[in-house]
Parts: C-alpha cells; sequence; structure tokens
C-alpha cells in the first residue's frame, strides 16, 4: 500500500471517528439541554446548588442547545465549538467558585471540550490545517515511504 493509499484510508477513518465523538458528544450536550429547557428536578437543582436563580435554568438550556446546532451544522461548526468552549468554560469557573471536587466535577467541561474539538479535528480539514498535529506525523511517513536501500525491492 502507497502513502497516498494509506492516507486515504487513515482520512476515512479519521472522518468517521469524527463523526462518531461528534455525535456522542452533541447527544450527551443536547440531553443536558432538553433537562435544563424541561426544567426539569435535577437541572433546577443542580443549577441553584452553584448559586444561579431558577429562572436562569431556561435560558442556560436555550444557549446550550443553541450553540450545538451551530456545531452540528458544517458551515458553522467551528463558530459552534468556541461558543460550547466558552459555555463549558463557564461551568468550569462556576465549579470552581462553590468548589466542587477537581476530577469529577471541575474538569468534566473541559473533557467534554476536549471530545468537541477532537470531533471537529477529525472531520473537518480546515480546523486539521490550523493544528498541524497530524501534517508533522504524515511528513515523517512520507520520508519512511521514499527512502530507498541499494539491492532491495521497493
Amino acid at each position: 500500500m502507497t502513502f497516498t493509499e494509506r492516507t486515504i484510508v487513515a482520512t476515512r477513518r479519521w472522518l468517521l471517528t469524527g463523526y462518531c465523538v461528534s455525535a456522542f458528544v452533541s447527544l450527551l450536550l443536547t440531553l443536558d439541554a432538553i433537562v435544563k429547557i424541561l426544567q426539569l428536578a435535577p437541572a433546577v437543582e443542580a443549577t441553584t446548588g452553584l448559586g444561579y436563580p431558577v429562572d436562569s435554568v431556561l435560558w442556560l438550556g436555550v444557549i446550550e442547545l443553541a450553540c450545538v446546532v451551530l456545531y452540528l451544522l458544517p458551515f458553522t461548526s467551528v463558530l459552534g465549538a468556541l461558543l460550547l468552549t466558552g459555555y463549558l468554560g463557564g461551568a468550569i469557573a462556576s465549579h470552581v467558585r462553590v468548589e466542587s471536587p477537581l476530577f469529577t466535577h471541575i474538569l468534566f467541561p473541559a473533557y467534554i471540550a476536549l471530545l468537541l474539538w477532537g470531533g471537529l479535528y477529525l472531520r473537518q480539514a480546515g480546523v486539521r490545517a490550523l493544528v498541524p498535529i497530524m501534517r508533522a506525523i504524515a511528513g515523517r511517513r512520507a520520508e519512511e515511504d521514499t527512502h530507498v536501500v541499494p539491492g532491495l525491492p521497493r
């Protein structure tokens, strides 16, 4: 298999993985938004426990759902990811303020943000062009493919 063929197969795998990760994150955030919009008891208790008024639960859910919709649309996915990152950053700040446990409460929005951007990185070539992690690895592989050892078949 040549370097180009391997790149095409890898790109298809990245794309499929990216869509799966993005779908998982989107479902999780959509569920959270719906629970807030419906103002179910767990959402109201958690939000008021962080010091927010009861009236803000609905609006937090509407804002979160709008950001998820922007994230799911291909032409606004980067804007949606940026807005969701800000939303999740606010969640981190809220948990830090009330001194919640570190790994289960404070860092959980950061885990979601990493999955959010990871899915976008894998499914959008424009994001991959901005963050050249795989370009360096692919460059090394291309050099390995072009290395010819005299006397050995290619």
